[in-house]
């Protein structure tokens, strides 16, 4: 069985920063897309990153420059998240997708296996 697990997630003032955590077992991540999302309250699910399987990494503009994306290729991926806003208070989920993409795919169907989701809140 697959399970993708995220964790890291917490309360934090504006400006500051966490790291997320995605820990899997069942599969290898090398072999998979992986992407971190977020859902905000009333918003529909947004890819903010993606490694793709040529392990290229992409970012979307609302966090290119304050969020890094990072995977060991086995089974655990991070997002470290800088310089955060009120604006980033969100559900996190990491995915992973057996599909091949020449950059970057945020399709949420393309997706085969998703965490749990872990919150983030930043306060003002």
């Amino acid at each position: 069985e697959v399970q993708l697990q995220a964790s890291g997630g917490g309360f934090v003032q504006a400006g500051g920063s966490l790291r997320l955590s995605c820990a899997a077992s069942g599969i290898t991540f090398r072999d998979y897309a992986i992407s971190w999302f977020r859902q905000a309250p009333g918003k529909e699910r947004e890819g903010i990153s993606c490694r793709n399987v040529d392990g290229i990494t992409y970012y979307a503009d609302s966090v290119k420059g304050r969020f890094t994306m990072s995977s060991d290729n086995v089974n655990t991926a991070y997002l470290q998240m800088n310089s955060l806003t009120t604006e980033d208070t969100a559900v996190y989920y990491c995915a992973a997708g057996a599909f091949y993409a020449k950059t970057r795919s945020w399709y949420l169907r393309e997706y085969d296996y998703w965490g749990q989701g872990t919150q983030v809140t930043v306060s003002s």
